[in-house]
């Protein structure tokens, strides 16, 4: 695990990344001095993996990254729980219906895909949506099958071992088992598809093996003919290692001996910890749900003892919320996943959104009209790392968002304000040459030519308004003038218009209008164009709005739309004149 020097990388502990990156590094070196670095995360393919899932694996996934630019050999697994079982049928999942219920308690991988997919059974097409997430964020991992492990036998000794001292596990669950977790104030989801999104994969409530008629037995076998975990133990024999089961859906008796036996699979309160010692985890977060008292994550520090190994270190971790979720679920159902972020922003700004949080503290990712506020933060974030005022915090997660120790992610070119193509998306409905036209525009001194210079962002912007932004809220141009508008105007309003259309020509980009519109009230009231606010009384700021609003009525029948300078350069000056001629 030899180190080598590598500044460039280091973030000399300025954040959290960089304090959990000390800690891990030199917990490796005292369990398992010269050998590769492990951190884990676990994901159940259990339905859609959503972003609050993600939270699992950035944050191994972003202390893993730092200890590879600090030149240590790591290993992030990610472990895949299909052969957990098939708990409950999702909500928003399409090809499916009530039908898959007939499934439940099967593995995840003996779970047909819904209708239509292109994968073998229900865990490989949740599994699928992940992994191709995962590439787009530049997150390297070594994946495992838990399907795989137990029914190719690898677990075999530890699930022998784990019968030899079912008494010992038996007597470390008892300890747990009456206690009661203290109340935990925490961010509540404000409402059902969120209240979704904040559940773990439901491994925590699993059952521990405890209530069986012939004791406490920590292994579940999957029925020989219904294929479910709904089964008992009722014997098992240590020195033959014959074990016996009964069906509580069927009756079907089966006697096997386990020595020999791959089709079952250890409770999840002994499993996760029984996979710490086999890997050798150094690093392993663990959501809200296996972190209380009694939970999976304490009550593992104690059984993985028995297994020869030790609790991994690592943080709990806090809900990820959805800002917009309300609207989302009730179009398309259920909890937005990585892909579907991926969709309207850039893998950097998803990246950095786990970056800039510590574990334990909660936060939302904007799927509505705050996703432009956020792009505004991150490119104010990246022109203060350009001219040296970023502070080092801040620098360390930006340097984190935009690349990995592999190298840097693929980024646009020329990243447009987000809430300017946003605009532009809006009013062109995405026509390709109407949209050149107006990003040409927007500064002649250094016109778009080309659509790809703008590409990815263009087209997560397009994305966001075509998806998620309400029919309501859509920008549609006015085909005619308002003629009754525009015949009832006062004479105050018809100057500010005549004043607007007058400086068209000679204002026609995107700053030249901004100052235009902007500076019409000021003119009107007898200010220079270029006065600041300082030097202005307050109600140039309410003749503002008021003019804004006679515009935006104008040309698009509403009080309110895209930024007026985006908006006139989207119309074009021949269309403006049209409808703003009196």
């Amino acid at each position: 695990m030899a180190a080598q020097s590598n500044g460039a990388g280091t973030q000399e502990s300025t954040d959290w990344v960089s304090r959990y990156a000390d800690d891990v590094i030199a917990e490796s070196e005292r369990r398992a001095p010269g050998k590769p670095v492990v951190v884990a995360s676990g994901l159940s393919p259990s339905g859609p993996i959503h972003l609050g899932n993600l939270r699992e694996v950035m944050t191994p996934h972003l202390v893993a990254d730092e200890i590879r630019r600090r030149g240590y050999q790591v290993r992030h697994l990610i472990s895949w729980d299909d052969y957990d079982r098939y708990r409950k049928v999702p909500n928003g999942v399409p090809g499916i219906d009530a039908s898959w219920a007939e499934h439940i308690g099967k593995p995840l991988t003996s779970v047909p895909a819904p209708a239509g997919s292109a994968y073998p059974n229900w865990a490989e097409h949740f599994k699928a949506a992940m992994v191709e997430a995962l590439a787009a964020l530049g997150v390297e991992f070594d994946g495992i099958s838990q399907t795989a492990q137990y029914t190719s036998g690898v677990y075999r000794e530890q699930i022998l071992h784990a019968m030899k001292h079912r008494g010992d596990i038996d007597a470390i669950l008892d300890q747990y088992r009456t206690k009661k977790a203290p109340a935990k104030k925490q961010q509540k989801p404000q409402d059902e598809a969120e209240v979704e999104a904040a559940e773990g994969s439901g491994a925590a409530a699993e059952d521990d093996g405890s209530g069986g008629a012939g004791g406490y037995y920590p292994y579940k076998p999957f029925c020989g003919q219904c294929g479910k975990d709904l089964t008992t133990v009722t014997g098992y024999d240590d020195g033959t290692t014959e074990l016996s089961y009964t069906c509580t859906l069927d009756g079907f008796t089966e006697t096997v001996r386990l020595s020999e036996f791959d089709r079952g699979k250890l409770v999840w309160k002994v499993d996760w910890p029984m996979r710490w010692a086999y890997e050798g985890v150094i690093f392993e977060p663990s959501g809200v749900d296996h972190s209380s008292p009694g939970s999976s994550f304490q009550v593992g520090g104690e059984i993985v003892t028995l297994f020869g190994g030790e609790r991994p270190i690592g943080p709990m971790y806090a809900f990820v919320g959805i800002s917009g979720m309300a609207k989302m679920s009730s179009s398309k159902g259920g909890v937005p996943t990585p892909g579907d972020a991926l969709e309207i922003m850039e893998p950097q700004i998803l990246r950095w959104l786990y970056a800039r949080r510590r574990p334990n503290q909660s936060f939302k990712i904007a799927f509505d009209q705050e996703i432009q506020r956020l792009y505004d933060e991150w490119d104010k974030l990246a022109g203060k790392v350009a001219d040296g005022s970023v502070l080092p915090a801040d620098a360390a997660a930006y340097s984190r968002a935009v690349g990995t120790a592999a190298g840097e992610l693929p980024r646009t070119d020329r990243p447009l304000p987000y809430r300017t193509l946003a605009s532009v998306a809006d009013v062109t409905a995405g026509d390709e040459r109407q949209t050149l036209r107006i990003l040409a525009e927007l500064d002649p001194q250094d016109p778009v030519t080309d659509l790809s210079a703008v590409r990815p962002r263009l087209d997560k912007a397009e994305t966001w308004i075509s998806k998620y932004v309400p029919a309501e809220s859509r920008t549609i141009v006015r085909a005619e003038p308002d003629t009754e508008a525009l015949a009832a105007l006062d004479e105050e309003s018809r100057k500010s218009i005549a004043l607007l259309l007058d400086g068209l020509d000679s204002h026609w980009s995107l700053d030249g209008l901004t100052h235009l519109v902007y500076g019409v009230p000021k003119v009107q009231a007898g200010f220079p164009a270029d006065a600041t606010a300082k030097e202005l009384p307050a109600e140039i700021k309410v003749a503002q709005r008021t003019f804004f609003a006679l515009l935006y009525h104008l040309l698009v029948g509403r009080d309110t739309g895209p930024r007026l300078p985006t908006l006139l350069l989207a119309v074009g000056a021949e269309r403006v004149r049209k409808l703003l001629a009196a």
